[in-house]
């Protein structure tokens, strides 16, 4: 708990004139479920971009267990151990679930793709996270729910021996069984040790399921709050900007 997976000093990134992150500071530990919260246009897809890779920052620190970093790739992020779960999962539809966790990443023996043993880790990931509701890891991913594909590509970041699952509105368009399903599978992967950054706008979903939340308001880290020590009402007013850290 002492040294988090991933710290951001003094994060900046701007746009043109526009200054969409303002010295964020942030931190995410392992074993803890940490929600990244804000309006639209807070900043946090460009915050997570950043740890992703895929945008660089433009000045800051950025320390990946407690080494300075710096993340100017996707293969980057990937090699440390950061996997990113978009909103819209990337999975290809027509190939089945252990083509689809293995995915750029195929096993080989000799010449020929090594099937017996991508299948066998495939279902030992999934067993591992207790997924249950998956009949067969040979299903194709154009039969599964929108509960079913977000535990694939949860489960997809967990072969991949990720230090770090960032879930982009993991529950979003998915009903109360399937949302239920999926929080629960959150909470088992921090529960593993695995360090986990929620981006949600459902406030019920994020005090359900994470161990601390952290407030953007207009490209500004205005809040770092304990769950069990806050309440919908003050993080709505984080997030309006109606409420600062001086009121609390």
């Amino acid at each position: 708990m002492d040294t988090p997976v991933i710290e951001l000093q003094n994060v900046i990134k701007s746009f043109g004139p526009v200054d969409v992150l303002q010295g964020i500071n942030f931190k995410a530990y392992a074993g803890r479920v940490t929600a990244l919260v804000g309006d639209n246009g807070a900043g946090k897809s460009t915050l997570i971009k950043g740890l992703a890779g895929v945008q660089s920052y433009d000045s800051g620190v950025v320390k990946f267990e407690g080494n300075e970093v710096h993340l100017n790739s996707a293969r980057q992020a990937a090699a440390l151990g950061i996997e990113v779960v978009y909103q819209d999962l990337a999975l290809c539809e027509n190939l089945d679930i252990v083509q689809n966790m293995f995915l750029g990443r195929e096993e080989m023996t000799g010449m020929t793709l090594d099937e017996p043993h991508m299948e066998f880790e495939a279902t030992q990931t999934l067993a591992g996270l207790k997924i249950r509701t998956v009949k067969s890891v040979r299903q194709k991913v154009a039969s599964l729910s929108g509960g079913q594909r977000q535990t694939v590509a949860i489960a997809r970041s967990v072969l991949r021996k990720a230090k770090l699952v960032i879930l982009d509105e993991p529950t979003a368009a998915l009903g109360v069984a399937q949302t239920e399903q999926v929080l629960n599978l959150v909470r088992r992967l921090a529960d593993s040790g695995v360090a986990v950054i929620i981006i949600s706008h459902n406030l019920q979903d994020v005090f359900k399921v994470c161990d601390d939340i952290s407030v953007l308001y207009l490209g500004k880290m205005v809040a770092h709050l304990k769950a069990t020590e806050t309440n919908h009402l003050d993080v709505v007013g984080y997030i309006t900007g109606t409420k600062s850290m001086e009121q609390a």
